[in-house]
């Protein structure tokens, strides 16, 4: 197999890595081009210096930040891959858009896989990352080998855009998560309690969660190196806020989350890890 990865931030970069050392990966790509010119140097694969560089991967996975950046990456895609090559696309984004990215490759017998993952920063980097997959079971398997890179769970969710439905239930999870922790731990610091015992004593309960584990010392030290974004986590909120008005939903989570989100941007924090949000509930 030969497989192209597009996309080298935070997650990009390390699930690419993975792929190279199972001698798997052929080509990169970045919007940055001194980012692919590095990375690819670094693993020892080709940089790509247009989309025709991908034309002989069968599989082209991309993990970029837009709705707009998927479909304008279909679309390049469409042109130069052969029939029976997958596009398997990690970035979080609507259902809408996925199915408009799997009719513009399906229109040249081009496979697409909308499945984004869960398992932040960390997962990336120790190849643990849980992928929600939609699409065809057909296309899954052409894919699977390159999942199974990074991947700790691939779970074939159902039809194209039940990943991104999938990931938006993620999304809801996590924002919810970050209110309540965050949150509780500004609560604490008002206590006087010390972290050095409240943080071990919350992981060994009930309270304890991925979010805590790993963003609770370092928001408490003042420490916001993303991780995750609070812009990308706004912009995933808005994806999902849709959704739920779609559907009717009370989704007083969702709304809280996303204002507090929204806040943090104006405030300059958009790059930010998301337990930035903290900076808020300490008043």
């Amino acid at each position: 197999m030969k497989a192209g990865f597009i996309g080298l931030g935070a997650m990009g970069a390390p699930m690419a890595g993975h792929l190279a050392a199972k001698g798997l990966l052929d080509v990169v790509d970045n919007r940055t081009r001194n980012k692919a010119d590095a990375l690819a140097a670094q693993l020892g694969v080709r940089a790509a210096a247009t989309h025709a560089d991908f034309a002989g991967c069968d599989v082209v996975a991309l993990c970029v930040s837009m709705d707009a950046d998927v479909l304008q990456q279909a679309t390049a895609l469409a042109a130069v891959l052969r029939p029976g090559s997958v596009v398997v696309d990690h970035s979080t984004v609507s259902v809408a858009t996925a199915r408009k990215a799997q009719a513009l490759l399906a229109a040249n017998g081009i496979g697409f896989l909308d499945a984004p993952v869960s398992g932040g920063v960390e997962g990336a980097r120790n190849g643990k990352l849980s992928v929600m997959v939609g699409g065809d079971a057909a296309d899954l398997e052409i894919a699977r080998q390159a999942l199974d890179a990074y991947a700790a769970r691939i779970t074939h969710m159902g039809d194209t855009g039940s990943g991104q439905a999938t990931k938006a239930v993620n999304q809801v999870l996590v924002a919810g998560i970050n209110e309540a922790v965050c949150e509780g731990l500004a609560l604490g610091e008002k206590l006087g309690l010390d972290p050095a015992r409240l943080l071990p004593t919350l992981m060994a309960g009930a309270a304890a969660n991925w979010f805590l584990d790993k963003r609770g010392a370092t928001m408490l030290a003042g420490q916001f190196t993303p991780g995750f974004k609070c812009g990308h986590l706004l912009k995933d909120l808005t994806i999902v806020q849709g959704m739920a008005n779609d559907v009717g939903l009370h989704s007083s989570v969702i709304e809280m989350a996303r204002d507090h989100y929204a806040q943090l941007v104006l405030r300059g924090e958009a790059d930010s890890d998301t337990s930035a949000l903290i900076l808020l509930k300490r008043g």
